[in-house]
């Protein structure tokens, strides 16, 4: 078992779709005007679709396909939002692994939201996918920048505890799964391209009971909770160990439970017309 490949729940990620939307939303706001008519786009990692589809609302004529390994996903992804979009363009879905994904055809978008992390080397793939890119096209990208909150250093320590670490050694990520601001601006502009980049720390206001746990069971506890499947009582076990910790770092207050999350963003624009 490795950390890239958890089984993924669609429905309970996308419990906290609204919160999860924003840092996408806030990416695409910095995605200049794209050279093709009709743009062509990729999303790598598109999940379930959700943000995928966000982007024929910002884009209405473009076709876009979404890439994503989980079938479960895909499946997803296809019964809610495959299709003709209300603007001319088109929505679809494709299994396609991001660690060796190629563009076959120059695209004038490819867009990553949340899932370069799940990707060790992430950044070695940046030249491919920009020399895939039309001259002028943008690669733009979010990630996760928060493993070294306590969401994950938490989880990272039990799992590491003599009580789990045999059973779950080398499952989840290390805290250097991303990189900072200024490795991605590097990294790009290095490609020749006209790079920005950037991190926001959201603070969700979180509700309902053990929302923080809610949260990582659609994302950085999928890893474990796959790993764990085949021993429902030591998965039970697990997850009751770690509800205890996440109430203590993340205790609820009179309107909710915040929730610190710092992500990084990167926008690079390929040279030339």
């Amino acid at each position: 078992m490795s950390a890239a490949t958890p089984v993924w729940d669609p429905a309970q990620y996308l419990r906290h779709a609204g919160h999860r939307t924003r840092p996408f939303t806030d990416l695409l706001a910095r995605v200049p005007e794209l050279p093709g008519d009709p743009p062509r786009i990729a999303d790598l990692g598109c999940g379930a679709g959700n943000v995928t589809a966000l982007l024929a609302d910002r884009l209405p004529t473009a076709r876009v396909t979404g890439y994503d390994n989980s079938p479960e996903m895909l499946d997803r992804a296809r019964a809610d939002h495959a299709g003709p979009t209300p603007g001319g363009g088109r929505l679809d879905f494709a299994h396609a692994d991001v660690r060796a994904w190629t563009p076959e055809e120059p695209y004038d978008l490819i867009v990553s939201n949340a899932t370069l992390h799940w990707v060790p080397g992430h950044a070695d793939r940046f030249g491919d996918w920009i020399a895939g890119l039309a001259p002028g096209g943008t690669l733009a990208l979010q990630v996760p920048g928060n493993f070294d909150a306590p969401s994950h250093t938490l989880l990272r320590a039990l799992a590491a505890s003599p009580r789990w670490r045999d059973r779950l050694a080398g499952v989840l990520r290390h805290d250097d799964a991303v990189l900072r601001p200024e490795g991605y601006l590097e990294r790009l502009t290095a490609l020749g391209c006209i790079t920005d980049a950037w991190e926001t720390t959201y603070v969700h206001l979180l509700t309902g009971e053990d929302p923080v746990l809610d949260w990582v069971e659609g994302t950085a506890l999928r890893p474990v909770l796959t790993a764990l499947a085949d021993d429902p009582e030591a998965r039970e076990t697990f997850v009751a160990e770690y509800r205890a910790a996440l109430r203590d770092a993340y205790p609820a207050g009179p309107h909710g439970t915040p929730f610190p999350f710092r992500r990084v963003f990167a926008v690079a624009v390929r040279r030339g017309r």
